[in-house]
């Protein structure tokens, strides 16, 4: 049996292949460590000169964690949760403070977990084929592995907008957002891939000139509507927003909202609005990891993760099932900060 995580030397490259496609590449906590151990190999070795993050095979680049185990242990005591979100956002923190540079091929589904892979990298490839997300509020958890840091410095509203929908980006939406540096075709990624390792130093030369056109960013023709229906700060303005509005656009957004947890919701604007204020990576790792490990044993979570992965009847029961249920005092507890022996931190030191 293949191994989930193919680490590879190619030349003066390092090569990092997710390899779970029959889970779309969801990582695991091995996975996570697999990825750090093998950053860590190559970080003083001078002849590896870049690393490239891609995936063996399948319809997708990363479909985000392994929820299911998540979400088992945060019906238990939460232990193997906290073990998972600490090693992930230790890889993740890892790869942003990185100094060689790191080119992350988002091709297909790239989502959740998948997008702290790529995020930090600096050169992140879209293709005709990327579908970009941080759909988590729709199981009941937050937009994680950086999420508050990334969404919150899109322009205008998009950050909310994504975190609170979790809607899709195609490649060319993720490229006009600045998630995605450049656009290639599917077809050409393999010989992308050949002459980064023949030539290491001249990356970005390589990219710019294989990259096309990318198609109309559609998702720029509602950056008005999106930076006036979500420019409140609290959940409940915007909904009331979006009803005041009435159009098909923010009906169906509203739609949207309204079937999300409004407990995760809450926390997505709140990570966001803070993350903004953020000036250190690390910090956002820290504050997101001490969410994290209240939100995953709270109801709405397992819950979540029953009603679209487990069961599949797409009835989630939120609790609180409506937003003005969900007090400050609520969230105020979700972010307090963990006790110092039990925080995040970057690395064993």
């Amino acid at each position: 049996m293949s191994e989930d995580l193919i680490v590879t030397r190619e030349g003066p490259v390092g090569r990092l292949r997710l390899n779970r496609p029959k889970a779309i590449h969801a990582l695991t906590r091995e996975m996570c460590e697999g990825v750090l151990a093998a950053l860590e190999d190559w970080r003083g070795d001078l002849s590896v000169e870049a690393v490239i993050i891609d995936h063996a095979e399948g319809r997708g680049f990363c479909a985000g964690g392994d929820i299911r185990l998540l979400a088992e242990s945060g019906a238990g005591d939460g232990e193997a949760a906290r073990g998972f979100f600490h090693a992930e956002y230790r890889m993740n923190h890892r790869l942003f403070t990185y100094a060689k540079p790191i080119v992350a091929f988002m091709d297909g589904i790239t989502m959740g977990g998948g997008v702290g892979i790529a995020a930090p990298a600096r050169f992140r490839v879209a293709t005709e084929n990327t579908r970009f997300a941080m759909p988590e509020t729709g199981i009941g958890l937050f937009p994680d592995v950086g999420g508050g840091w990334y969404l919150s410095r899109l322009p205008g509203r998009m950050g909310e907008f994504l975190a609170l929908t979790g809607h899709r980006l195609d490649g060319a939406e993720a490229c006009a957002l600045g998630l995605a540096t450049h656009y290639l075709p599917a077809s050409t990624l393999e010989e992308a891939k050949a002459v980064i390792i023949a030539a290491p130093q001249e990356i970005a030369t390589t990219l710019d000139r294989l990259s096309t056109p990318a198609p109309e960013a559609k998702i720029m023709a509602y950056a008005a509507e999106i930076d006036c229906l979500f420019a409140a700060d609290t959940l409940e303005e915007i909904i009331a927003a979006l009803e005041a509005d009435g159009g098909d656009w923010a009906t169906r957004q509203l739609g949207i909202l309204r079937a999300k947890s409004p407990q995760a919701s809450k926390v997505s604007l709140r990570l966001l609005r803070e993350g903004r204020l953020t000036t250190d990576f690390a910090d956002e790792m820290r504050r997101e990891y001490g969410v994290a490990a209240h939100v995953v044993q709270r109801p709405d979570f397992v819950e979540g993760v029953r009603a679209l992965i487990v069961d599949k009847d797409n009835a989630p029961r939120w609790n609180p099932p409506m937003p003005e249920g969900v007090t400050d005092t609520m969230i105020d507890h979700i972010f307090a900060p963990l006790p110092e022996g039990q925080a995040w931190t970057p690395d064993d030191r």
